[in-house]
């Protein structure tokens, strides 16, 4: 049976949230992604690459899409439990939350924050890559460029594949109107967000955590989940 917050309005457990809004239509709209994928661009190169002649576009969409009343939700499956990235629209403190689920949980791990305080990141290449690619029904999408681009501005990670660049242009390809996803691709994978490259470890007990200054999973910071909750997070993103 379908989690109802997946499918429709409803609520995630331990989010204080107004009201979600499923609208995965959002995700055949070209320039919602140019809105979307915004804190990834470190660079004026990586924006012009980016928006293009479409900046003034994106931005009366985005402007729309951060006005209304409720408050546009996508899932993606994982291997125990789903990612939720919620778009925010509180009144001067608008933003885009990640938050991992899991059925058994009394709460949500929120594990990014895309704002003007940006929280992350909270997930590591081979984790983005396994939740794009897993193929699980009961999300917004199922199409792996769609997710790999919707979960893009929480990941952070210095360990790249060779095949990481080509990835990512590929999914530009098919999901934006860019000119030249090649370029922008290896633009956003530089950059990294407002973050940059974060380095991920595995600790003897099995957490995967991150060195970030800003990230919940990052041990150090006054801020970061404790250990048990750290250990859920690591499960059920397992590749």
């Amino acid at each position: 049976m379908t989690n109802s917050v997946d499918m429709h309005p409803g609520r995630i457990p331990g989010y204080d949230s107004g009201p979600l809004a499923h609208l995965p239509e959002l995700l055949d709209e070209p320039r919602f992604w140019l809105g979307h994928l915004y804190s990834c661009v470190q660079s004026e190169e990586a924006e012009e690459l980016l928006f293009g002649a479409d900046y003034d576009a994106a931005e009366d969409f985005h402007r729309r899409l951060s006005g209304r009343a409720d408050w546009p939700v996508f899932t993606v499956p994982v291997t125990a439990g789903r990612l939720h990235v919620v778009y925010r629209n509180l009144e001067e403190d608008t933003g885009t939350d990640y938050l991992l689920h899991h059925p058994g949980w009394d709460r949500a791990e929120l594990l990014a924050q895309d704002d003007g305080h940006f929280m992350g990141p909270g997930l590591s290449w081979p984790e983005l890559t396994a939740a794009a690619d897993n193929g699980l029904a009961g999300g917004s999408t199922t199409d792996p460029d769609a997710r790999l681009l919707l979960l893009l501005p929480a990941f952070g990670d210095t360990a790249l594949p060779a095949a990481a660049a080509e990835r990512l242009a590929e999914a530009l390809r098919n999901r934006t109107a860019v000119e030249d996803p090649e370029q922008l691709a290896a633009a956003l994978l530089e950059g990294q967000g407002p973050c940059g490259p974060t380095r991920w470890t595995a600790t003897g007990d099995g957490h995967r955590t991150n060195d970030g200054r800003y990230s919940f999973r990052n041990p150090t910071n006054r801020f970061a989940l404790p250990a048990d909750r750290l250990a859920r997070v690591t499960a059920a993103l397992a590749p």
